[in-house]
């Protein structure tokens, strides 16, 4: 395939007239950090559009939703967008389980030779997209303002929104942490996790949960930097479950996914829907879970057809009736598959 890096400027130099260039070439085109050159993609169209289509072009880079959009209006019917997400269980086998947990999915820092480097990978990490990538985007925050709130941030992980909270210790409006979250949602270091109202006669939390997509980087951010250190955290068992949120995301594909939360108590860390089922998916660091009201009340107020206890065990067994237990290690396992719809 032939490369195009708009970091270096060589590349992007001769990139300035690109129809000139894009033209001749044949099979499989890469574009890395298209972010850089939006405008990019009205070519593309008019080079897809060839009828005998001599050449595919691979566009990678940071896709803000403002980027998606001009793509899919530029090249709407021509273009597929694949989220590429770090490593998984899946990819990394549950030997590696506790590994990828603490170090989190991105490859160097997965693969880096010790927990050390591992941890010097992501604080470089953290300060280059601070620095750079958020300016690039178009956000406009500073880096030392963000880093402050992504910190205080990971104080929350796995837990309710509360705008006000945080923005009395940053000393900043609730609108303004408001945009900051989303600014980390939109370029998927956070995940928002959207409240599901039933039609009950009960008061529903109405706020999202926050979870960091990667558990490598919440741990930098907490000062986690031995799997010693995650294990006698007061969040170990907010950084398992934040984990094991992302793995079930990644094995189940739901159409759709929320958490459920009433005032009085009850609450369910994950709802999927899948394919018209309804499954339920409760997140226990347990050696051996047992069912709970809560999981009672969820199964009957949400209509479930299943309730699933992800627990860092290793076997799979009943729990009660459409209730089991299933080990984190075996999310992947074809075996499995059935429980997640």
């Amino acid at each position: 395939p032939q490369y195009f890096d708009l970091e270096d400027p060589a590349v992007a130099a001769s990139l300035e007239q690109p129809m000139s260039t894009l033209l001749s070439l044949r099979g499989l085109v890469v574009i890395d950090e298209a972010q850089r050159r939006p405008e990019l993609f009205p070519i593309l169209r008019v080079l897809a559009d060839r009828t005998d289509a001599p050449a595919k072009f691979l566009i990678l880079g940071s896709a803000t939703p403002e980027l998606r959009r001009q793509a899919a209006e530029s090249l709407a019917g021509r273009i597929a967008m694949v989220e590429m997400r770090g490593f998984s269980l899946d990819e990394t086998g549950p030997d590696s389980l506790d590994k990828l947990w603490q170090r989190g999915g991105f490859p160097r820092s997965f693969l880096a030779r010790d927990d050390a480097a591992s941890d010097r990978w992501r604080r470089d990490f953290v300060g280059t997209f601070l620095e750079r990538d958020l300016a690039q985007l178009g956000f406009g925050i500073t880096a030392p303002l963000m880093l402050r709130f992504w910190t205080m941030l990971s104080h929350y992980h796995a837990q309710i929104w509360n705008a006000t909270q945080l923005a009395v210790s940053l000393g900043v409006a609730p609108n303004t942490v408001r945009h900051y979250l989303d600014v980390l949602s939109q370029t998927y270091m956070i995940r928002q996790l959207q409240p599901w109202h039933a039609n009950l006669a009960k008061r529903q939390v109405k706020a999202p949960k926050i979870y960091f997509r990667d558990s490598g980087l919440f741990h930098r951010l907490q000062g986690i930097r031995t799997t010693q250190d995650l294990l006698t955290h007061p969040k170990l068992g907010a950084s398992w479950e934040g984990f094991a949120l992302e793995e079930v995301l990644r094995a189940a594909q739901p159409d759709e996914a929320y958490f459920w939360a009433v005032h009085s108590g009850a609450e369910l860390d994950l709802l999927m829907f899948k394919d018209g089922h309804r499954i339920g998916v409760e997140f226990k660091r347990e050696d051996a879970p047992r069912l709970t009201r809560s999981m009672r009340t969820a199964f009957t107020d949400l209509e479930l057809e299943r309730l699933l206890v992800v627990y860092p065990g290793s076997r799979p067994y009943q729990i009660a009736e459409h209730i089991h237990a299933l080990p984190l290690g075996l999310i992947h396992d074809p075996q499995q598959r059935g429980y997640l719809g």
